[in-house]
């Protein structure tokens, strides 16, 4: 074999072997068996979790309360969706001792009005219940891009009527590419927001009000199945 030849084998075995190896971390990754951030009780003493139906049946008195301390649970997505497993969750979760808050996911297709209807049917007014929580991300969402004004004005309508239902002013949930699109520059940016990043570690002072920050999509806990979502809160919890 010549000495060319020799080196095209050597660098296909290469290739392969770097591609062995990320597919190796990909899976390892998303089966929950590493993540970046393992943020230190000591650093961040307000930890939770959030879970939809995604997460199965939530066995609650087997969560570490002495790691999570709340839960937000998804209630409600667009106009009719309504989460299966949220009534269940809720009460076990409270049951178990921890500090509850309902979300729901904010579609880009329907109008404000009905999802504000759709999560005030869903989601009990409580007073012992943290402030209702608005999910606005492009993941899982429809292919709709409305204009700022027009995206403002349907969360406008939202907002007005969950703020009345519920009396709390509405959590933030978002990802950085969202912030920046629609609530960058608005009077949105000034509620607690919740960012999403399992990468990198969020500067509070790169928004106007940073409340939580969602660190990993993929942990492994005790008392739930698959992998599920986990936050920290840079303030105590009201």
């Amino acid at each position: 074999m010549t000495q060319h030849k020799m080196s095209f084998v050597l660098f296909g075995l290469l290739i392969a072997a770097m591609a062995a190896i990320l597919v190796l971390a990909y899976g390892s990754y998303t089966l929950g068996f590493w993540r970046v951030y393992y943020p230190a009780l000591t650093e961040f003493p307000v930890q939770g979790l959030d879970v939809s139906h995604h997460q199965g049946e939530i066995r609650w008195d087997e969560i570490p309360k002495d790691q999570f301390a709340f839960v937000f649970i998804k209630a409600t997505e667009g106009g009719d969706f309504k989460d299966r497993k949220f009534k269940d969750n809720w009460e076990g979760a409270k049951k178990a001792g921890l500090k509850v808050g309902a979300y729901h996911f904010f579609t880009l297709c329907k109008p404000g009005i009905e999802q504000a209807e759709n999560f005030m049917q869903t989601a009990p007014r409580e007073r012992t219940a943290l402030p209702p929580v608005i999910d606005l991300e492009y993941v899982g969402n429809c292919s709709k891009r409305p204009s700022r004004e027009e995206f403002i004005k349907e969360l406008d309508t939202y907002n007005r009527l969950v703020y009345a239902h519920y009396r709390q002013k509405p959590i933030i949930y978002t990802t950085y590419e969202f912030y920046k699109d629609y609530l960058e520059a608005s009077p949105y940016q000034d509620y607690a927001i919740w960012i999403r990043d399992i990468w990198t570690k969020p500067k509070p002072e790169a928004f106007s009000n940073l409340h939580f920050w969602q660190y990993a999509d993929n942990a492994r806990i005790a008392g739930i199945e698959t992998p599920v979502d986990l936050n920290v809160s840079f303030f105590p919890l009201p």
